[in-house]
């Protein structure tokens, strides 16, 4: 299969890494892609990679970021327009500005034209927001199945029936994508065991740790976050700390932004880490944190959900909690007893890297799209 992966990535992180890379931007476009890659941000290349391993041809777009995206038109002699270069993409999706806004060539034309020039079996797009369904309709005679993916709050039902497939960590999507006549599969998120290759040794020196963002759609968890700011000695890592009160018991423990490596690198210094998921995540265990936190060896203390005990055993390979309190009472006693929580911890790596790693949601991933390109979808 010939697969191209397209996916978004935090304006934040391209940012920083452009800032810390500033003659990045005049290399060439295979050469900016592979230092992004490096970075693992996100799924960075663990789709592709293991894909490749299989015999497939998959390729990943990195749609949103505009040095890239410039340089790849450069390249192939694709016109755009800079001032299109420079809009938000939420301009895109206004009533009235977003019509006339799109006629301009920015990154979404530049990343139609990647598309057809790619022809792909498959169109794998992990943002469901970026391309409009006029442009999934405008690419849909190059490509044989569109597919996307979803782990966030849903975009309007024109969006989601332009896919001929999506897929979600979600299980609570699945009937519910179906019911608008939406094709959708249960597909998980997983670990990338690049990523221990890459850290290497890393001394555990945090006792116990918050990695994430903070943001409106953490709304619910920030006052737990505080509690557990004031009642143990957590420290925070991520971004959104801008946007808190300078009263916040928060701020004095946060660290600020850690993107792609420096993320991990975060998690693995933790002898204890906590998670927590989305609201729209309602009560089912789904998120990345699941698998980067075991994956690098922390001991992972999570927010208790229905299917959790379908990922993991709880208690032997990951801890629940389901209030504010019980989360800060394990905190403080895994921190105390050092050798149960090595004992959960290694369990919980143990079975991320027998289960749950990219290699093996790959293998799964291809059964899916095979059986879906045979079906003749649309």
């Amino acid at each position: 299969m010939r697969i191209a992966l397209l996916d978004t990535y935090y304006p934040r992180f391209l940012a920083a890494h452009y800032d810390v890379h500033p003659a990045l931007a005049g290399e060439a476009y295979t050469n900016q892609r592979q230092k992004l890659l490096e970075q693992v941000f996100g799924t960075s290349d663990f789709y592709s990679r293991h894909l490749q391993a299989m015999g497939h041809d998959a390729q990943d777009l990195i749609v949103n970021c505009t040095p890239l995206q410039k340089t790849w038109a450069q390249e192939q002699g694709v016109r755009y327009s800079p001032l299109a270069l420079k809009l938000p993409q939420r301009l895109l999706r206004l009533p009235v500005l977003g019509p006339w806004l799109s006629a301009l060539p920015g990154l979404v034309e530049i990343a139609v034209e990647q598309i057809k020039a790619t022809r792909p079996d498959v169109l794998y797009c992990q943002d469901l927001w970026f391309l409009t369904p006029q442009k999934l309709a405008e690419v849909r005679p190059y490509v044989k199945l569109i597919v996307g993916q979803i782990a966030s709050p849903m975009p309007p039902e024109a969006y989601l029936k332009g896919y001929d497939l999506i897929m979600t960590s979600f299980p609570h999507f699945v009937p519910r994508l179906r019911a608008m006549g939406v094709a959708s599969e249960y597909f998980r998120i997983g670990f990338d065991t690049r990523v221990l290759e890459l850290l290497g040794s890393v001394e555990k020196d945090i006792d116990a740790s918050f990695v994430g963002g903070i943001s409106r759609h953490h709304g619910k968890a920030l006052p737990m976050l505080e509690y557990l700011a004031g009642s143990t000695p957590i420290e925070f890592f991520g971004y959104g700390a801008d946007s808190l009160s300078r009263s916040s018991p928060i701020v004095a423990r946060h660290h600020g932004e850690v993107w792609g490596l420096d993320m991990y690198r975060a998690l693995a210094r933790s002898r204890v880490t906590l998670n927590r998921h989305i609201n729209v995540a309602e009560n089912n265990a789904n998120n990345m944190r699941l698998y980067e936190a075991t994956g690098v060896g922390a001991l992972l203390i999570t927010d208790r959900k229905d299917n959790l005990g379908e990922l993991f055993e709880v208690g032997k390979e990951v801890v629940a909690y389901s209030s504010p309190e019980e989360a800060a009472e394990l905190i403080r006693y895994y921190i105390a007893h050092p050798d149960e929580a090595r004992a959960i911890a290694r369990a919980g790596q143990a079975r991320t890297l027998r289960e749950h790693t990219y290699q093996w949601r790959m293998e799964e991933l291809v059964r899916v799209l095979e059986r879906y390109l045979a079906g003749g979808v649309r």
